[in-house]
């Protein structure tokens, strides 16, 4: 059914150095189909005003359009209400988000916090700025040769100091689909709040959130094959009266006076100031085009993608893939032997194949696995076959441009 797919894709029209464009950094950011373009310019040259700021026509309209954005949101992520998804810029604010609002009210010196080797830095750094501020202690659950999480270790790692656990859903890196249901019904024993990086998983793999059970679950736009500049936050609506606001400005608001102030309920109370509105608008397009492909059939054509590539890279002797995770999403990593992956990247590029070179934001988990980089390969709806044939085909005029 994606047959014609790259139709609705404009840049695929275009050329890279001569060669026509294999795009294999979903993990990075999607390519945007002809309709979420089109809501952007549609928006700006025709409904353009802000939202929440005016009761005229185009105002009442946008903010009509950017809330059913939040309910269609709702709706895509399983949510139990659209009270319970909040607008940010990306799925790094919204981390941050959790971090510096449960962190503010709940982390004290000393106590811990669980996260593992496998996170990307957005679920790290806002923790570490934890540690440096207030003195927490960070934890890592492990991973084994393979790149799965040792979760048997997890209930080690817990004392009555822990205060949440923080998990990606899957590895940007190795692809690895960490089992959430086991992770959280373990914190769940502990009353311990599970916070989860969706970046991957939102765009890539079947969610319910209400089903998972898990406090927070953090997304983005830009790799759903929506816009730049918004994010999501999913998350228990107990914790919006728990939380105080993240940021403070206009919109978040219900009262202020020269003594004192009073904020919005809900989500309202976490977007703050102008939103990005029309990729909010956009973003309805993405889940639209999702929704019509059908989430397990994207899920289906990755993970054959992923065993053809993975089968023929194989066969040559001089790449080492990274890990071998039990479940394994549409994205892995490898090496060539004696070829730095910036070089490797860089040649690809020659050959119009876009792949990432480098550690992907995950340094600890190259660390763990004593590389200092990989090449990743990610797939979106309009990965074919054939875009594997030309990435093998690539990686061997690679290989006999060093070799001489």
């Amino acid at each position: 059914m994606f047959e014609n797919i790259k139709d609705q894709f404009p840049i695929f029209k275009n050329k890279i150095k001569g060669k026509k464009l294999v795009y294999l950094d979903s993990a990075n950011s999607s390519q945007k189909p002809q309709a979420v373009i089109d809501a952007v310019n549609n928006f700006y040259t025709n409904e353009f005003s802000n939202v929440g700021r005016g009761i005229y026509t185009l105002a009442v309209n946008a903010s009509e359009k950017y809330e059913t954005t939040r309910l269609n949101i709702k709706k895509f992520i399983g949510a139990n209400s659209e009270t319970e998804v909040v607008f940010t810029k990306n799925a790094t604010e919204s981390l941050n988000l959790v971090a510096s609002c449960f962190g503010e009210k709940f982390i004290n010196k000393d106590d811990e916090i669980i996260l593992t080797e496998l996170e990307h830095h957005a679920n790290y750094v806002p923790w570490h700025f934890l540690r440096k501020k207030k003195g927490a202690v960070i934890k890592f659950l492990p991973i084994d040769h393979n790149g799965d999480l040792k979760i048997d270790e997890l209930e080690n790692l817990i004392t009555s100091k822990t205060k949440i656990i923080s998990v990606t859903h899957m590895s940007n890196v190795t692809g690895t689909i960490n089992p959430l249901d086991q992770i959280i019904s373990i914190a769940k024993k502990h009353n311990i709040p599970v916070c989860v990086d969706g970046t991957q998983g939102a765009a890539h793999l079947d969610v319910n959130f209400d089903q998972l059970g898990c406090d927070f679950y953090a997304f983005s736009g830009h790799k759903m094959y929506g816009p730049t500049g918004v994010g999501m936050l999913a998350l228990k609506y107990k914790w919006l009266d728990e939380f105080g606001p993240f940021l403070g400005g206009g919109g978040m608001i219900d009262f202020v006076s020269k003594k004192d102030i009073a904020y919005a309920r809900g989500v309202w109370k976490m977007e703050a100031g102008t939103m990005p509105t029309a990729e909010v608008v956009a973003l309805n397009e993405a889940i639209t085009f999702i929704n019509n492909l059908g989430k397990q059939n994207i899920i289906n054509h990755e993970h054959q993608l992923t065993q053809i590539a993975l089968e023929k890279l194989k066969n040559n002797n001089a790449v080492k893939i990274v890990a071998h995770p039990k479940a394994q999403g549409g994205v892995f990593s490898f090496n060539i032997d004696e070829i730095h992956s910036h070089d490797v990247s860089t040649i690809l590029d020659q050959e119009g194949v876009a792949v990432r070179g480098g550690h992907h934001c995950c340094q600890i988990l190259h660390d763990v696995l004593s590389i200092n980089s990989s090449v990743r390969v990610s797939f979106g709806v309009y990965n074919t076959s054939e875009d594997i044939e030309i990435l093998c085909e690539s990686i061997k005029k690679c290989q006999k441009i060093f070799k001489k």
